[in-house]
């Protein structure tokens, strides 16, 4: 998959479909010549032009050649301040001040497999299923040297980058920056796109044509946020969900973030992405080493669905580990809608067994369980049972739970502290905090300081304690604020701009000892809903809570701004009630079911309080849900329509079992229209030549169309070939409601 040149000193990644390229030029410097569709082998059809630019400087080697200038070469992890004045990979400060740096080629390894990162989160390979190249670039002047990581999968389209930096010198050095990656684009005819967004409105596509100068997406809140997501594509502009070319970048890394491009005036495009540069700096000792996350890069020449079925691929099989990465999700109901902080045995006991009556598989005890909470006010930090208001403590809830075939889960926010607690009257410097300023507060609470290792150890032994002396199956862990005053008190003072990536690194330390030492509990993540939804978070949980809005119509475009990146069975989604507690919305049971059907189906309501007609309806979802759950969590998925394409009135999901034989369709209108126009699915992934029947057809209710006319598009027990239903297609009947929701089932034929 890897194979070098030596003769024109070219390095040529490829796998069935993708190429990258990059090439030793001057026998000194790593230059980019490609990625793209797979190459049969790379023969420089369009070789670097070299051309006299006014005010682009030459180093000192080449000071008569005014066509050689690193400020116009592509590079593969550019410096600043030595003749290139466009966005750096890297920036250090030396010890007598000196920002200056040289990197020159120095050799290169092939390996088979996949390196690990030392205390990161980062994709993993057999040796039969990668290869990587390690390339190894040194200061002239001795000062840094650094090793360039790429790994090319045998089964995905992806590139994994990564870099690690070495004081090589004999005094100490700061890094100001250190990006995963870097790429140099020959031209700038690209639209760009990002994920913005916001509490309870995470993951929101953004759109624009790509603009001379810099533009950046970024978070500077302590983790990856709702704001912001760790991830940026690139689109030609006649690029669809369908068709097109598409760079995607994503970020291993639950930090602090920066994704930059800048067109520069020449009209050529530099990506640069990584731990975000601002208020970073850490300090190198000689000898000492910095290992960036790693970056993810993909090609995909069929469109924005493509590149999102290249990260599905290393998600699901490279990022997820353990034993819940190829288990289908079980069903759960969480109380904290139902309940909030109101809860105690008998309620628990009484939600287990309407749980059972359902169908439902979990029953997930959320915050409120310990110390003295009973709101938000107080005892983060306290993990022990409260037991004034579970008298049977947590084996109790457990075991009603178990007694009726359920599992159970629990919450906690095991990063934060409370004021109001035991563990901060005992340890209040293990707060992040600012000297001689006053706290700052979001949501009542502070921020454990878990660059420290007293911490850490604290934090893994309060919640080993719990999972070891209860019955637990399931976890919630959430992060309910963003980090101010990043100060740790155990720090000195050249390293305090280490703080903010030192608590996720801390973070990873923790998560790694407690999931690894119980690998049978079943881990999610959450941040007030989907603040920290990366990859950095699915190497130890499984999944993440999409988001705190749980409106079934808001979802749709939160999952579908989701699975650009992440596939399905990493996202939680649930039923909530109505009037929706986040907007006020109403919908129907069944478009909220069909909502969440998309990804780890559970309840997020008040199941006890439900009228039979709505039990029975729960019923039946669940009974579907279970039957085509394989195909939902473990199969492929496909965009066809969504709320940020179209007339944004319309979202279309497409699941295909792994052996192709199973297909369910989702259909959503919003509104209702007057003259609405007929519209037309079609399907994608389809065996062109073999059979597929309308096993089952689900209608949207409260349709106020001819019947006959209904019947006739239902399609349920017809058959058709599936060169027909992807070119053709099937049309969607006419919609007189709001808030619609359809479901086709297909089956392939033998």
């Amino acid at each position: 998959m890897i194979q070098f040149d030596e003769k024109t000193g070219v390095f040529h990644l490829s796998n069935e479909h993708i190429s990258y390229v990059l090439q030793i030029v001057r026998g000194r410097y790593l230059m980019h010549r490609y990625f793209g569709r797979r190459l049969c082998a790379f023969r420089d059809s369009r070789p670097f032009q070299e051309i006299d630019r006014g005010f682009s400087p030459q180093p000192a080697a080449y000071e008569n050649e005014r066509t050689f200038s690193l400020d116009v070469l592509p590079q593969e992890y550019p410096a600043y301040g030595h003749t290139d004045f466009r966005i750096p990979a890297y920036e250090v400060r030396l010890a007598d001040g000196t920002t200056t740096t040289e990197l020159f080629y120095q050799s290169y390894e092939i390996a088979k497999g996949k390196p690990q990162l030392q205390g990161l989160p980062a994709s993993y390979a057999a040796d039969d299923e990668a290869e990587t190249l390690t390339v190894h670039l040194e200061d002239s002047q001795g000062k840094l040297a650094v090793d360039l990581l790429y790994t090319i999968f045998a089964e995905a389209d992806v590139i994994a980058r990564s870099a690690r930096l070495y004081n090589s010198g004999k005094e100490a050095l700061d890094l100001l920056n250190a990006a995963s990656f870097a790429m140099d684009l020959p031209d700038h005819d690209y639209d760009r796109l990002n994920l913005w967004g916001g509490h309870a409105a995470e993951r929101t596509l953004e759109r624009v044509p790509l603009m001379h100068g810099i533009e950046e997406t970024a978070s500077r809140r302590g983790s990856s946020s709702h704001q912001a997501s760790p991830f940026l594509a690139l689109l030609r502009r006649d690029a669809g969900e369908t068709s097109g070319e598409v760079l995607g970048f994503s970020l291993v890394w639950s930090g602090e973030f920066s994704l930059k491009t800048e067109v520069e005036q020449f009209g050529t495009t530099r990506v640069v992405g990584g731990i975000n540069p601002f208020e970073f700096r850490w300090h190198l000792e000689p000898g000492e080493s910095f290992q960036t996350p790693e970056a993810l890069l993909v090609y995909s020449d069929a469109g924005l669905n493509g590149m999102s079925q290249a990260f599905h691929e290393v998600v699901r099989h490279h990022i997820v580990r353990g034993r819940f990465r190829d288990e289908v999700r079980p069903i759960l109901v969480n109380n904290w809608e139902a309940t909030y902080f109101d809860f105690d045995d008998a309620k628990m006991d009484n939600l287990a067994a309407c749980a059972k009556d359902l169908g439902l598989e979990l029953m997930v005890l959320d915050d409120g369980w310990f110390g003295k909470r009973e709101d938000d006010n107080s005892s983060l930090g306290d993990w022990k049972v409260n037991t004034e208001k579970l008298k049977g403590g947590l084996t109790g809830v457990a075991e009603s739970a178990h007694k009726r075939g359920l599992k159970f889960g629990l919450w906690f926010e095991p990063e934060m502290i409370s004021v109001d607690s035991d563990l901060y009257r005992a340890h209040p410097d293990w707060a992040l905090k600012a000297p001689d300023y006053p706290y700052t507060f979001s949501r009542h609470q502070l921020v454990l300081d878990l660059s420290r290792a007293d911490v850490r150890d604290y934090v893994v032994d309060s919640v080993c304690t719990i999972l070891d002396n209860a019955p637990i199956d399931y976890v919630k862990w959430d992060f309910n604020r963003h980090l101010t005053d990043a100060f740790s008190a155990k720090l000195p003072p050249e390293r305090q701009g280490e703080v903010r990536t030192r608590f996720v690194l801390g973070l990873y330390n923790v998560l790694e000892r407690i999931t690894q030492t119980h690998p049978d509990v079943l881990f999610e993540s959450c941040s007030g809903g989907g603040g920290r939804f990366d990859a950095g978070m699915l190497y130890y949980m499984p999944q993440t809570w999409t988001s705190d809005d749980t409106d079934a119509i808001c979802r749709l475009s939160i999952q579908s701004g989701t699975s650009l990146v992440f596939p399905p069975i990493t996202m939680g989604a649930h039923v909530s009630v109505t009037p929706n507690h986040q907007v006020g919305r109403v919908t129907p049971m069944q478009t909220r079911a069909f909502a969440a059907m998309m990804g780890c189906y559970g309840y997020e309501l008040d199941i006890t309080r439900m009228s039979d007609e709505e039990k029975a309806e729960v019923r039946s979802h669940v009974e579907l849900y279970k039957k085509i759950r394989p195909t939902m969590q473990l199969g492929k998925f496909y965009r066809l329509l969504t709320p940020a394409t179209g007339n944004g009135n319309e979202t279309a999901w497409e699941f295909v079992s792994r052996d192709g034989s199973e297909i369910v369709l989702v259909y959503f209108k919003t509104l209702a229209t007057p003259a609405s126009e007929l519209h037309t699915l079609k399907l994608q992934s389809l065996a062109e030549d073999a059979l597929y029947e309308v096993s089952t057809y689900i209608p949207a209710k409260g349709l106020s169309h001819d019947g006959a006319a209904s019947k006739s598009l239902s399609l349920e027990g017809k058959s058709f070939y599936g060169d027909e239903l992807m070119y053709n297609g099937i049309e969607v009947p006419k919609i007189d409601t709001d808030f619609a929701a359809y479901m086709w089932i297909f089956h392939k034929k033998d």
